[in-house]
């Protein structure tokens, strides 16, 4: 079973990456891949060519995906949750689906 992989978006507090890194996940922020700033649809294409899903709370990623723009997955999430509820959430998704499963799939947590 292939794994999900995260990228989270540039409004996902770095500690997110943390907490699911300390809990065995593969979580990569966009300040880390050094592209802060960049446009939605870029993000998304480098997410889909690096096979992760992101994790956003910038409903324009909902627009992307209702518009079929192609990407590895969406995880997106309410602006009012608590990193301790990004985490949960995002646990379950991982626990939960593969990454092919979440290919072209958009997941609310």
């Amino acid at each position: 079973m292939e794994q999900i992989r995260f990228y989270l978006d540039e409004h996902i507090p770095a500690a997110v990456a943390e907490g699911l890194r300390r809990r065995g996940v593969d979580s990569l922020t966009v300040q880390e891949a050094g592209r802060s700033g960049l446009s939605d649809p870029e993000q998304l294409t480098f997410a889909r060519a690096a096979g992760r899903v992101i994790v956003t709370m910038d409903s324009d990623f909902l627009v992307l995906a209702s518009q079929g723009v192609s990407h590895a997955g969406i995880a997106y999430a309410n602006p009012n949750r608590s990193i301790g509820d990004l985490i949960t959430a995002s646990m379950l998704l991982f626990e939960v689906l593969t990454s092919s499963e979440m290919t072209n799939h958009v997941e609310f947590l």
